[in-house]
């Protein structure tokens, strides 16, 4: 349930995420330009209405139609949003989160159940018109039964907060969202419920404590800080100090959480410290005019209403005195589990937010099929790390001389013949969903694994005629196809960076993501995703090699296939390995998979993947590739 709860959250949280930054603008118009602003001014004030009104419901319904039916999803949404928003008088921040999946899925169905029954030459006319006839009529439908009852379940909504704040309850919700924090379900809960219930408060009064209540930073500070001073564990204690910069400047709160998952008693601290701080809030009548996104105390006072920044400041520095004051005393007493074991559970928990967890354990090899036609490398996107280790394997099994066939692809799209996955640990509960017919194996990297070479040796002695039962009897082998030649275009020399200073995973990936906007790959929003996708599952491969890429969720953003490379003589630290060669990739379909076959196989060869960490010159690596 709780796995169930927490993608839920996660799909909520993901329509409204991407568009923060127009609520942001929403909040500083609000803040500027009304009448009790800053600034006041009637005609720039007059934005604010329509950009509330229209701009973000339907910024929300185009971003949920577009996860679940794509750019016609997104069109689909857009349209029939403009319904929802029509039929009622309320804000249809939440009508948006419901029609744009609804409106998505419904062009999706449609397209699966025409695919192919289309004549050719017919095609443009039935996607145009049939987003145009099914859009109107979500548009119909929204207009009389979605807007108003979505209005309904909004004024239920405001109803239960408005009675929580008459009888003084409000604080109380602080017991749970502490919690739900660590669960990673703040994001769901911050922008899928207080945000849309805030802004009907903040359309009222000009502002709403529902924008304080998830967002204020100093119960985390006061749990860093507490760790700083108090820590008995050196490593902890000297990593508390950069954690409180990205916490309170950056306002990326999940820093805070392997400190608690350390201690899980010290989460009574930031729990005391939400629901003293949202009493003091309470009492002075303080609020937020726009949501403060991320959680950072720039953030938090740039929205801050005219003449209120100091009780602003004032709940924030009150949350972390209390959240220091509890957890002091804890941490001094209690011993504390090792920092990199907590923020291991706390990314496999971060996992299960998204839906890709493994339960604790994952599995080795394990009793291989008797009969094993298939084997499938899957990794989030199919992008690239799972192309390059079935290129590797298939190279490496094709003297067995086994019949078997090496593929890839995303681990949600195992197919129904797959006798074996391969994937990632993080991953197997995914591509159990996907492939329940499969014998999962699961690995660290897909270049150099034990597990692969555990697999390889129990293929080998199955060639060999030892071993449990037979493989599949050898089919004969297919007629041999010219050797192919990576495309020109998709890596070229200004994307081949070479002897470049050592720097940090992150910035390692960022460097690569904006190499590969600035060579016209990819549009900008694809780099935070490289970000996420390598937080989520490591893009290591091994032997040194690292290729990031964006999450599945990103392949829109891809404009054209491309890898750039970026070579790194001294390395750059990934977890416990280090990458000397980190390729970025881009990939439309199926383009980039042979220059991917072509650098797997030369990372096969000791001496070429040597010359490839040492050559200086961009022409020699593409050289290299041709």
């Amino acid at each position: 349930m709780k796995t169930a709860v927490q993608k839920f959250g996660k799909f909520l949280s993901a329509m409204v995420m991407p568009n923060i930054g127009a609520f942001i603008a929403w909040g500083l118009i609000t803040a500027l330009f009304i009448e009790a602003g800053w600034l006041p001014n009637e005609q720039l004030a007059s934005i604010q209405g329509p950009m509330l009104t229209y701009l973000l419901p339907i910024l929300i319904a185009y971003q949920g139609g577009k996860m679940v039916g794509g750019d016609r999803g997104a069109v689909m949404a857009a349209i029939a949003t403009v319904g929802v928003i029509c039929g009622t008088d309320a804000k249809m921040l939440i009508g948006g989160m419901l029609m744009g999946p609804f409106a998505g899925l419904v062009i999706k169905k449609f397209d699966q159940a025409v695919d192919g029954k289309i004549p050719a030459g017919f095609e443009m006319l039935v996607n145009n018109f049939s987003v145009g006839i099914i859009g109107m009529i979500l548009a119909i439908f929204g207009y009389y039964v979605i807007g108003p009852v979505m209005a309904g379940v909004l004024a239920f909504l405001s109803g239960g907060v408005a009675i929580l704040i008459d009888h003084k309850l409000l604080p109380l919700v602080g017991i749970f969202i502490e919690p739900a924090k660590v669960l990673f379900l703040n994001n769901a809960i911050n922008h899928g419920i207080f945000t849309p219930i805030g802004t009907e408060q903040a359309l009222e009064a000009g502002k709403s404590i529902m924008y304080m209540i998830e967002a204020n930073p100093g119960p985390g500070l006061g749990v860093l800080i507490a760790y700083w001073l108090f820590s008995k564990d050196k490593t902890t204690k000297s990593s508390a100090p950069g954690a409180i910069i990205i916490h309170f400047l950056g306002g990326i709160h999940e820093i805070y959480f392997p400190y608690v998952l350390m201690n899980p008693v010290v989460l009574i601290a930031p729990i005391c410290a939400s629901v003293v701080a949202i009493l003091f809030y309470s009492m002075m009548g303080a609020g937020l005019v726009g949501p403060s996104s991320p959680g950072s105390i720039i953030a938090f006072m740039a929205v801050a209403p005219k003449g209120e920044q100091i009780t602003v400041l004032l709940g924030v520095l009150i949350a972390a005195a209390v959240s220091f004051l509890v957890a002091s005393p804890i941490i001094k007493m209690s011993g504390t589990k090792d920092l990199e074991e907590a923020t291991s559970q706390m990314q496999n928990m971060k996992a299960q937010a998204k839906g890709t967890a493994a339960p604790a354990g994952g599995s080795g090899v394990g009793t291989v099929p008797s009969v094993v036609k298939k084997i499938v490398f899957s990794c989030d996107a199919g992008m690239g790390s799972s192309a390059m280790g079935a290129t590797k394997f298939r190279n490496r099994i094709k003297p067995l001389n086994l019949g078997i066939t090496v593929i890839n692809t995303s681990v949600d799209n195992v197919p129904a013949d797959a006798d074996i996955v391969v994937c990632q640990e993080v991953l197997q509960e995914r591509a159990k969903a996907s492939g329940p017919q499969a014998h999962i194996i699961t690995i660290g990297n897909f270049l150099a694994d034990p597990n692969l070479d555990a697999l390889y040796k129990t293929l080998e002695q199955r060639a060999n005629g030892g071993g449990a039962a037979p493989a599949a009897a050898p089919e004969p082998a297919p007629a041999a196809e010219p050797a192919k030649t990576a495309k020109t275009d998709v890596i070229i020399k200004e994307g081949i960076k070479t002897g470049l200073a050592s720097v940090t995973k992150e910035e390692a990936i960022q460097a690569a993501g904006e190499l590969l906007h600035q060579l016209g790959y990819v549009n900008e929003s694809y780099i935070p995703a490289m970000q996420e996708r390598e937080r989520t599952v490591s893009t290591y491969m091994g032997l040194g090699v690292a290729i990031p890429h964006g999450t599945a969720e990103a392949k829109g953003e891809v404009k054209k296939t491309g890898i750039v490379m970026l070579q790194y003589p001294d390395g750059v630290s990934f977890g416990e390995e280090k990458a000397y060669l980190v390729f970025g990739i881009a990939g439309i379909g199926d383009e980039h998979l042979d220059l991917l076959a072509k650098i797997g196989g030369i990372i096969e060869e000791e001496a070429q993947l040597e010359k490839l960490k040492t050559v200086t010159s961009p022409e020699e690596v593409l050289a290299m590739f041709q």
